[in-house]
């Protein structure tokens, strides 16, 4: 399978402080990973790592077999890594379309497919983003992320605070992506049987290093196991 995103010994973190360790990984194209861990171990840091907003002390990161070296956030973005961050970053002063058509960049993803994604983002349209439910301003991050039309998509703790049928609506809406669009999606959950379920493989991470990277299925049978590598949080279903 052909290599989407690899990081050899990367050590990264913020100014001088250092939250990632000799972290080494790859992730084939359309794959999906999870990346879980307690809180504090480096797994929002791995993501924007990744993304460039953070300060890389050794290590290469390549994507799609190109260094991204120094590149710049938005020459990464460019190159089609598409990033849903925690803090989902919405324009309040924008409407919903607003939001969207200013990420556009030429492809498959329209406004059109965004809406069919996400059909209540249609529905809301006109109104700003400070106007919005916790979970329609995640719909609208992802749906603004799909809009630069990435080949990689990073997910960060996208359920935090949503309600059990918007976390339904959203997993359906990345199955989909990963299943019809064959995007490779790093989804960074604090849901683990959900993100487990989602995603084949799964990192678990612990201190800024990796401790556990294989399949998924052995964890989501062995809950034990899960409990001692970092605790699981469930998510409540229907």
């Amino acid at each position: 399978m052909t290599e989407c995103l690899a990081l050899e010994g990367v050590s990264a973190g913020y100014a001088e402080t250092v939250v990632l360790e000799d972290v080494s990984l790859a992730v084939p194209e359309g794959a999906t990973l999870a990346i879980l861990g307690r809180n504090g171990v480096g797994k929002s840091t791995l993501m924007r790592t990744v993304m460039g907003h953070t300060r890389r002390h050794r290590g290469e990161l390549r994507f799609l077999g190109r260094d991204l070296g120094g590149l710049p956030v938005h020459r990464r973005a460019l190159a089609g890594i598409g990033f849903v961050a925690q803090e989902r970053d919405i324009f309040p002063s924008l409407t919903v379309e607003e939001n969207l058509t200013v990420a556009r960049r030429p492809g498959a993803w329209t406004l059109a497919r965004v809406y069919d994604l996400f059909p209540r983002l249609a529905e809301r349209r006109r109104n700003m983003g400070n106007h919005l439910s916790g979970g329609e301003q995640q719909m609208l991050a992802v749906g603004r992320a799909l809009m630069t039309n990435p080949k990689l998509l990073l997910l960060d703790e996208p359920l935090e605070g949503l309600a059990p049928v918007i976390i339904d609506l959203l997993m359906a809406a990345f199955l989909r992506l990963q299943q019809a669009e064959g995007l490779t999606i790093l989804l960074v959950e604090q849901y683990a049987r959900i993100a487990l379920e989602f995603a084949a493989r799964a990192v678990v991470l612990d201190r800024g290093r990796i401790v556990y990277d294989g399949p998924s299925r052995p964890l989501l049978d062995d809950s034990e196991h899960l409990a001692r590598l970092f605790g699981v949080t469930e998510a409540k279903r229907h």
